[in-house]
């Protein structure tokens, strides 16, 4: 018995020796399970890096939300009378649907088990994240058992639609073991996920079995490393200038897609960049099918605002002779025939003339005196068919169509080759900027907001000098008299104190089946490349529409104005542009005059330099147009209805929208035929009119009234590349 016990004696103490000795017993480390039990710790969340505007307004950030999470397990109730699971899950689901987007008959599901599986706690997916504070609130007053609110974070976007396909959208995902994380799923978001993905910290101590902490234990801080924040070339004020004009576009026309682009051409920061459809990167509410940035991802044929670089490279080459005379309306190219957007041109005008109108065969002729080798040079310098190299990814190139002689033709009106709007706008930098194309790009700098590094910051990038400092001036001049010459077509694109140059364009777009392309006045792209002021251009603008809903008064470019000269008037105020000396124009407010004898509203409007139209017998006015408050410059019509016969006055030099105000407020059988101005009417001015005979107006546009007659050998099939009236 000695030796028996004295043998388990030496075995146990021999035990103790070496488990003190390696720590270890059947595998598993003491020490390290010691802590395991005793150290606790909590994890120090990081935040993602903010995205900024250029003057560190946020753009993006994440922000405190709440995630909501349903005890379903009865383990978890000790205490029948305090439970802490969901006992009565159909009246849990019912006052839960009032404070989160899911349908009560969905949470229900949620909130019932399957019976196979043992389940402890559901979530609700991402109706049941991003919950405020306030609503966190409301929920827990209904003290429903088992619903409990975890402290979270939400990824925030403080302006709504704000350029969205630029800046993206990140959500919180979360993996099989549980784990989750904000990540980038489109845009700037996406494409600089990794820079703005922070790592998470942690805090450590030891604790006893109550959870306090051990005297004289150490607790270990890893701090948090929060995300790079992103500042970016864009500027809040420009951007929200033109969001909210493409909004008030995009109401009332209804297009099937708009662009829209400002930079600085003297550096190629992007100012503001936006296109419609739009989303909002909080709900994704209006996110469809395309994901895709259209300024730098889709190609367009850029229509006639490809014509400023072909007269670019003709004035650069020494093959541009603005006084000399080319026959208009149809070129010959073998057995295809390229017209004028008019269709029979203008008659022999000279070129000038020519580029103002927006000629498809000045540039076609222009093109056979610089010769496609040299063209095509240009286009290479100007960066055309290839990326511009802006910090984005998934930029496409376009492509200049040169393989067939018609292509080399239509390339040089803006037809058949493709462009992407981040081309146009890089070229045109070099136009505004005195020869010296600049490189756009939109990320202005990141910074490691934990030790205030700058890890990137970016410059202005020189892409080369296509054209001669005095080519740019004269191409500068040149596009400012499509605004302001007396043949020129953008009058539309006059803004009050500043000298605007620029290009229309209007452009056929390629059919949904790929096959030739739609026809129609709401069928175009219509579009803007401009700059102001002239003199020293401070911002590039780049306006797309297509397929705008246009009323019967209207043209292409009325929405694409629209949209640009509110955005340019107030960017360059806003940018301390000064004005330009303006002659001021007189206007005259019109006041009521409804209800008032129309002798006297007539001598008062006519010594305001109006001209009154009365339509009736005279006396008590009934109806007038325009309203109360228009303002009207000196010569405009002012319709005043009265009672009684109608009198036909002289419609001569009426335009198309006077003529249909006339034919609304009469109701009188106006058929109208022609667009521009009034030519001819069927019954002279002083009849007696009823509204049984119709009356027929003729209109001609002031080009149709200088016609060469059409050529009698037209062969039918014959090319028509261009278009309406830009």
């Amino acid at each position: 018995m000695f030796i028996f016990f004295g043998g388990l004696f030496l075995l146990l103490f021999w035990r103790f020796v070496s488990i003190q000795a390696t720590g270890v017993v059947n595998g598993h480390e003491l020490e390290t399970e010691a802590l395991a039990k005793y150290q606790t710790g909590y994890v120090l969340s990081a935040d993602r890096g903010k995205i900024l505007d250029r003057n560190a307004n946020v753009i993006a950030e994440d922000t405190l939300s709440y995630r909501l999470v349903a005890v379903i397990s009865e383990k978890a109730t000790e205490n029948p009378k305090k439970p802490r699971h969901v006992v009565d899950k159909a009246e849990a689901a019912r006052l839960l649907a009032q404070y989160i987007p899911m349908d009560e008959e969905k949470i229900l599901d949620r909130l019932t088990p399957d019976p196979n599986k043992d389940t402890y706690q559901v979530e609700f997916g991402l109706a049941g994240r991003g919950i405020s504070h306030e609503t966190k609130k409301q929920i827990e007053a209904l003290e429903i058992p088992g619903i409990i609110l975890f402290s979270d974070k939400k990824r925030y976007y403080p302006n709504g639609a704000f350029a969205s396909h630029l800046i993206g959208f990140a959500v919180r995902e979360t993996d099989k073991d549980g784990n989750s994380e904000v990540v980038g799923k489109m845009g700037l978001e996406s494409i600089y996920n990794k820079q703005l993905t922070g790592t998470d910290g942690k805090l450590t101590y030891q604790r006893d079995a109550k959870n306090y902490l051990l005297p004289n234990s150490d607790k270990v801080v890893q701090e948090a490393q929060d995300g790079n924040d992103i500042y970016l070339t864009i500027d809040k004020t420009i951007q929200n200038f033109l969001d909210d004009a493409m909004s008030r576009v995009n109401t009332k026309y209804d297009p099937q897609s708009m662009i829209g682009v400002i930079a600085n051409p003297k550096t190629g920061e992007i100012l503001a960049m936006s296109q419609r459809p739009t989303f909002n990167p909080d709900t994704r509410e209006g996110l469809d099918g395309n994901w895709l940035n259209d300024v730098i991802e889709n190609t367009i044929e850029p229509g006639s605002t490809m014509k400023t670089f072909t007269v670019a490279a003709a004035i650069d080459s020494n093959n541009w002779h603005p006084n000399d005379y080319y026959k208009s309306g149809s070129y010959k190219v073998y057995g295809d025939t390229i017209r004028d957007h008019n269709t029979y041109g203008w008659g022999t005008i000279k070129y000038l003339e020519g580029f103002q109108r927006s000629s498809n065969t000045a540039m076609t002729n222009l093109l056979d005196i610089m010769g496609w080798d040299t063209f095509e040079d240009y286009l290479v310098d100007f960066g055309f068919g290839k990326k511009t190299g802006i910090d984005l990814p998934g930029e496409a190139s376009g492509v200049i169509n040169s393989r067939y002689p018609l292509e080399k033709y239509t390339t040089a009106f803006g037809q058949g080759s493709t462009v992407t709007p981040i081309q146009l706008i890089q070229g045109l930098t070099a136009i505004a900027n005195d020869g010296k194309m600049m490189q756009p790009y939109v990320i202005d700098k990141i910074v490691n907001p934990n030790t205030g590094e700058i890890v990137v910051d970016s410059k202005p990038t020189e892409k080369g000098q296509p054209i001669k400092s005095d080519t740019a001036k004269a191409v500068r001049e040149l596009l400012a008299s499509t605004v302001y010459g007396e043949a020129g077509n953008a009058k539309r694109f006059q803004i009050e104190g500043y000298e605007v140059a620029g290009k229309t364009g209007t452009a056929q777009m390629p059919k949904s089946n790929g096959k030739g392309y739609d026809w129609g006045k709401n069928e175009f792209l219509y579009s803007f490349l401009g700059m102001a002021p002239v003199d020293d251009p401070q911002i590039i603008v780049y306006i797309a529409v297509a397929k705008p809903k246009l009323a019967a008064t209207e043209v292409g470019s009325d929405p694409v104005s629209q949209v640009f000269n509110s955005v340019a008037l107030n960017s360059l105020k806003y940018l301390n542009i000064n004005p330009t000396d303006v002659a001021e124009v007189q206007t005259k407010a019109i006041t009521n005059m409804e209800g008032q004898q129309t002798d006297k509203v007539v001598t008062e409007l006519q010594s305001d330099g109006l001209q009154p139209i009365i339509i009736g017998e005279g006396g008590q006015i009934v109806e007038q147009f325009p309203k109360e408050g228009a303002s009207l410059t000196k010569g405009s019509i002012v319709f005043l209805k009265t009672e009684g016969a109608i009198t036909l006055p002289s419609f001569e030099n009426w335009s198309l929208r006077n003529l249909l105000v006339y034919k609304t407020l009469s109701k009188l059988p106006i058929e109208i035929f022609g667009d521009g101005f009034v030519e001819s009417q069927s019954m002279s001015q002083g009849t007696v009119a009823n509204d049984q005979s119709p009356i027929v107006v003729k209109l001609m546009t002031p080009e149709e009234k200088h016609l060469t007659p059409p050529p009698e050998n037209m062969e039918e099939g014959e090319l028509e590349e261009e278009l309406p009236q830009d």
